[in-house]
């Protein structure tokens, strides 16, 4: 996990952000160290994002700014965009209020945490 000031555009951390990733387990073989390939919105869209993730052995997916429409990405930019309104019910990650990047993390994890255990409730 990555932290980067609010003033940073994120395609400007996608390489930190696709190294901080951890190795996918696999049910048998050894662990993939990246995935196949990353899906993104009309943001990332420059060469050297693409770049950066064709040397990194991951298909970029990302729209085309002024010539693909957003709806293609709808599909799975959903899953997203309901984690981070779960995550944004907790006022305290809503807006950081914690200097320390380790404070806010634990409180990203507590969070997460109880969201996880609210769902498993749920389905007893």
């Amino acid at each position: 996990m990555i932290h980067s000031a609010a003033n940073v555009h994120d395609s400007k951390v996608l390489e930190e952000a696709v190294d901080a990733i951890p190795p996918i387990r696999k049910p048998r073989g050894r662990p993939r160290k990246r995935p196949k390939k990353l899906h993104a919105d009309k943001g990332y869209d420059f060469p050297r994002c693409r770049e950066a993730l064709r040397k990194r052995g991951i298909t970029p997916r990302i729209a085309r700014r002024g010539i693909e429409s957003s709806e293609r990405l709808g599909r799975y930019r959903w899953v997203v965009e309901r984690t981070l309104s779960w995550v944004n019910r907790f006022r305290r990650l809503k807006v950081r209020y914690e200097r320390r990047a380790d404070i806010h993390q634990a409180f990203l994890n507590l969070g997460c945490a109880l969201i996880c255990w609210r769902y498993v409730q749920r389905l007893c």
